[in-house]
């Protein structure tokens, strides 16, 4: 090493012995440690100088010494250091920071070999300290702070797909007490028609003569629907692209052929409600000539979302579960009105009936919606095929609550949001009036966010509750900029001409008979085989539904998944250049009413 040889007192001669037979064990024993804490590529140290008188050998020897050797660091001022926790292991950069010593592996080549000190230190400091760089030299910290745990930072919480917990508690309970007394209405009802059957007199004669001409009719109506309803699906299934310009102007045909065939019965009752029919088709026209340039893009992600249908069997089982379920409780719900003929305040009891069968189907609709948005959302997601008999007992259960409390309000918003847009679509004079339409179109949109159809892929995936998930999708489309592509969405429009194609052909079919057989019935039998032509096409048509939200959303979450194609898009970039067509949605107050 070419440092001077130090001085030893003779009297600690005996102590210098010791320690040279210690020095030589440990070198052993350090250098074995080194090779099994993985230090075999750390370079070979630099060949020892010639000895002189033999002190220069053991110096050279000690310089050896692993930065961990035990003799090494009692000749270190006696620093002590923790074995590191092989759970608590720190990073790379911070386990450097901890060390007051230099790291082995930093250096591609031997370490210059360090001057000794002045003789007068190996009085009091046998071994020579190395010195590092200056811009490796950290402090070493007290033994406190090296054995101290670290600070926990709080994880964000994990998303689970099986969450076991109930959604939207409360709408449970009162649907299901909803339930209970519907069902205890309807069997005392039927009750009471029997009885009225049973006993001679007027209310028998009464009974006898809406069985005769009031029930058969429904029952023909409900099977009817039903088969329709299959019909509709299926088609759409096969032939979208057809399927969307026959429902858009189908609808606009049977509903006039509907209505004017009303109007040709030349009855007060049927003329009214014939001209009701009349003024719908009119409407329905119109909305098919202006959502004319929307078709293209609506038929492209209809044929995307319905592609992994055929991978899965069994998904259309819950559809042909609940529609038989609707079919058996419409059988009841219709000896019930018959039965509230002999009961108090008919006409109260009749409506209801309506308003109750109206969420039972919609609640029925929105359990296929959620089990089918859970099949197509995790294959989308994680790429699994799930069993639908699970999902569809998910839907019956875990998130029951949220279909109740969905089906109760989003038919309420959609129908607010719209008239609230139809105001908005008109132009005059009176400044009052058309402000306060824009400060409901304000009001429903910011509903609209909070209580969406949207929400179902997000309740089904995540078991999200119904706000929750209407806000974090609404959230997603808004982060990805598509808020505009699915307001414009046709889906849920192609799915409620769909139904009105359904009601309008019973009305057709039904009205026909009635005013045949037992005229006096005819108007209240064409609206009833509507209602109930609609409600169980709905139900059917949930899953083509289904699969375009699906899509929409799981999109809006990774929309790199291979599984997506550019159309979206596409379509995003077409907008953004202003190159392509989008039919003016009202959403905010125009400049003329601006202050």
């Amino acid at each position: 090493m070419g440092a001077v040889e130090p001085v030893v007192d003779e009297e600690n001669g005996e102590k210098e012995t010791k320690i040279r037979d210690e020095e030589e064990r440990d070198v052993e024993k350090g250098d074995m440690d080194s090779q099994q804490r993985g230090f075999q590529g750390q370079p070979p140290p630099p060949p020892p100088p010639a000895e002189i008188g033999g002190e220069n050998f053991h110096m050279s020897r000690m310089q050896r010494l692993s930065a961990t050797n035990p003799l090494r660091l009692v000749m270190n001022a006696g620093t002590r250091v923790a074995s590191p926790s092989p759970y608590n292991a720190p990073a790379p950069s911070q386990h450097r920071q901890h060390r007051s010593f230099p790291n082995p592996f930093h250096h591609r080549h031997p370490p210059a070999p360090v001057p000794a000190p002045a003789p007068s230190q190996y009085r009091h400091s046998p071994v020579p300290e190395p010195v590092p760089a200056p811009s490796q030299h950290h402090p070493s910290p007290a033994p406190s702070q090296t054995r101290s745990t670290p600070a926990v930072t709080p994880q964000p919480s994990v998303i689970t797909l099986n969450s076991r917990s109930y959604t939207n508690k409360f709408s449970l309970f009162l649907f299901l007490v909803h339930m209970i007394g519907a069902i205890g209405l309807v069997c005392f009802l039927v009750f009471k028609g029997i009885q009225g059957l049973l006993e001679a007199g007027e209310a028998q004669r009464k009974e006898k003569r809406l069985l005769k001409f009031f029930l058969p009719q429904v029952e023909a109506a409900s099977l009817l629907s039903i088969t329709l309803a299959f019909t509709w699906q299926k088609a759409m299934r096969m032939w979208p692209t057809f399927m969307v310009h026959f429902v858009l102007w189908g609808s606009f045909i049977f509903t006039l052929a509907a209505g004017i065939l009303l109007i040709c019965f030349q009855r007060p009752s049927t003329d009214g409600v014939g001209v009701v029919l009349v003024m719908f088709a009119i409407g329905n026209g119109l909305y098919s000539c202006w959502v004319t340039p929307r078709i293209k893009f609506c038929t492209k992600i209809l044929i995307k979302s319905l592609e992994p249908v055929p991978k899965f069997g069994d998904l259309n089982h819950p559809t042909y579960l609940t529609l038989a379920a609707g079919f058996l409780w419409m059988s009841m719900w219709i000896l019930a009105v018959i039965g509230a003929i002999n009961f108090y305040f008919p006409p109260l009891v009749i409506i209801g009936l309506v308003l109750s069968m109206a969420w039972v189907t919609e609640v029925m609709r929105n359990v296929v919606n959620l089990t089918v948005s859970r099949v197509i959302g995790l294959y989308y997601l994680r790429g699994m095929q799930s069993s639908t008999q699970f999902c569809f007992q998910r839907a019956l259960s875990v998130n029951l609550g949220s279909a109740c409390l969905g089906s109760l309000f989003v038919p309420t918003i959609e129908v607010l949001r719209v008239v609230a847009r139809a105001l908005n679509l008109l132009e005059g004079e009176d400044e009052f009036m058309f402000c306060c339409a824009h400060c409901g179109l304000k009001i429903m949109d910011s509903i609209f966010k909070r209580g969406n159809g949207w929400a179902y892929v997000q309740i089904a995936t995540y078991g999200k509750s119904f706000v929750k998930a209407s806000q974090d999708t609404w959230e997603l489309f808004e982060k990805r900029e598509m808020e505009t592509i699915v307001d414009s969405d046709m889906t849920s429009a192609i799915c409620f001409l769909t139904g009105v194609c359904s009601g309008s052909i019973c009305v057709i079919v039904i009205g026909a008979w009635t005013f045949t057989v037992y005229p006096n019935f005819t108007a209240t039998l064409s609206l009833l085989s509507a209602y109930v032509g609609y409600l169980m096409t709905r139900i059917a048509m949930a899953l083509p539904h289904a699969c375009v939200s699906s899509y929409y959303v799981c999109y809006a979450e990774n929309p790199d998944n291979r599984l997506f194609d550019k159309t979206i898009q596409e379509r995003l970039n077409l907008m953004k250049t202003d190159r392509d067509v989008i039919v003016p949605t009202p959403r905010s107050v125009p400049s003329r009413f601006a202050r």
